[in-house]
């Protein structure tokens, strides 16, 4: 086996075992993602806007691929199960800003602590050799991550 082979074969052996993973993860009900009645569109929204803070509609509806009239019912759902709000826009009176609420928030960081709980639980179970490997292996994809983010900041969009 070449070396582009055997590269190609670990590259789908570990997509395989990460999807494994997930799949071993999402049997675990009493995860928020999992007990929340939100669509799917709905949680992106809420994810988008754990990320940038606050969003008008515009970059809410660019960010999802969808028109301004979907993403205001969209909206318009996360106002009545009380994770987002609206507020006008300091710069620009014409444009709406839609943040999360302190219950939004809230919810963003149950799901994030969820997963890291079930994945410190699985990581508790492994011995310290494979542990530091981990960390190694870990911080280096961390490393590739952020240098891939990085070049895609700065070409140009086609």
């Amino acid at each position: 086996m070449n070396v582009s082979d055997e590269r190609d074969e670990l590259i789908h052996r570990i997509g395989d075992m990460q999807r494994d993973l997930g799949r071993a993860f999402a049997r675990d009900r009493s995860l928020p993602l999992l007990a929340s009645n939100l669509t799917m569109r709905q949680l992106k929204v809420v994810v988008i806007l754990s990320s940038l803070g606050s969003a008008s509609g515009q970059d809410l509806a660019h960010n999802l691929g969808v028109g301004l009239a979907t993403v205001t019912g969209i909206v318009d759902r996360l106002v009545g199960h009380g994770l987002v709000t609206r507020r006008e826009d300091p710069h620009d009176r014409r444009i709406r800003r839609v943040e999360l609420t302190p219950e939004g928030v809230e919810l963003t960081r149950e799901m994030a602590d969820a997963g890291l709980t079930g994945w410190r639980r699985l990581l508790e179970h492994l011995d310290l050799d494979t542990l530091r490997q981990l960390e190694h292996v870990t911080r280096r994809i961390c490393e590739v991550a952020g240098e891939l983010h990085a070049e895609e900041a700065i070409q140009p969009k086609r």
